[in-house]
């Protein structure tokens, strides 16, 4: 008996565990919190770890927070699309009350988190948290502009480690900002192609046309070029600290390209497949963009 009271309890701590994962979707929050310790390295002149730890704890705590508004926004239309019914308030397995509890307490840890490495950081967190939930949520059902509105917080983490290592905003923070800016746009719209069937059922309007067509597809390989450019930027000098080598930047471009033919392929083929492949495309490229940059910044002087 108390065997099976036991494993009772570990069967629902697993449970509430896994919904708290789904609320605040924890794959995307913890390629979040990547990317800014990314951003935090190259901008870091000596590697503090508790800054690293804050970094982490605060950048999943936004992220976090923000999913959790975002699905309480949209439990409606989540439980209209195959994708996303199962998540924990469509299915029934977390009330909109206890929710809403998590990602304000998430809000403000989040920001406290941020706060004692540095006000920016803490600013631009609170930034993220309210462009994401006030503009690009409702926007979503709206207008395919709501994929340009979220590209922005979306674009946030990269610069923030830089922020958060440095208190400071200029060019080099800037210009993490525009690679992972221009970056979104094949990576979602891609996404988006795949989902077009399920994402129509909820009204959400994520295509550049609308459609599964040769405009969307021609506006993914556009961004995709203005994606590559951005990223090999500094390699020409003009980025202040942030800079890459010669053999980062072939590299980079190398990756780049690879990304391109990808789109190239949905331009052409314009199908589900190809989508899926650009997809896990971008989502390799960024990560491995972001690795090579720093460990070009941290080796390069060893050459």
């Amino acid at each position: 008996m108390k065997t099976a009271v036991n494993t009772a309890k570990t069967n629902t701590w697993s449970l509430v565990f896994s919904d708290f994962k789904e609320i605040t979707k924890a794959r995307l929050a913890v390629s979040v919190v990547f990317s800014s310790i990314a951003g935090y390295f190259l901008g870091a002149e000596i590697i503090e770890y508790k800054a690293i730890l804050l970094l982490a704890f605060g950048g999943y705590s936004m992220v976090g927070a923000s999913n959790a508004y975002n699905q309480i926004i949209e439990k409606d239309l989540d439980a209209l699309m195959s994708r996303t019914k199962n998540r924990p308030i469509p299915a029934g397995r977390m009330s909109v009350n206890k929710a809403l509890a998590i990602a304000i307490a998430l809000t403000i840890i989040g920001i406290i988190a941020l706060y004692i490495l540095n006000p920016k950081t803490a600013m631009f967190g609170a930034i993220s948290i309210f462009l994401y939930t006030s503009l690009y949520t409702p926007l979503k059902t709206k207008t395919p502009l709501s994929v340009f509105v979220g590209a922005f917080p979306g674009a946030i983490p990269f610069m923030l480690g830089w922020v958060a290592a440095t208190n400071e905003f200029g060019i080099e923070p800037g210009t993490l900002f525009m690679i992972q800016f221009f970056w979104q746009f094949p990576h979602f719209w891609a996404l988006g192609w795949m989902l077009d069937d399920d994402y129509k059922k909820g009204g959400f309007k994520m295509l550049p046309t609308g459609k599964k067509d040769t405009g969307t597809a021609l506006q993914i390989v556009m961004y995709t070029i203005w994606m590559i450019i951005i990223s090999i930027v500094p390699v020409l000098g003009i980025t202040g600290r942030l800079q890459l080598s010669i053999v980062a930047a072939i590299i980079v471009f190398l990756m780049g390209i690879g990304m391109l033919f990808f789109a190239f392929q949905l331009y052409n083929k314009r199908d589900n497949i190809s989508a899926r492949k650009l997809m896990l495309a971008s989502v390799s490229y960024i990560t491995l963009m972001q690795l090579v940059y720093v460990a070009d910044k941290y080796l390069s002087p060893l050459f």
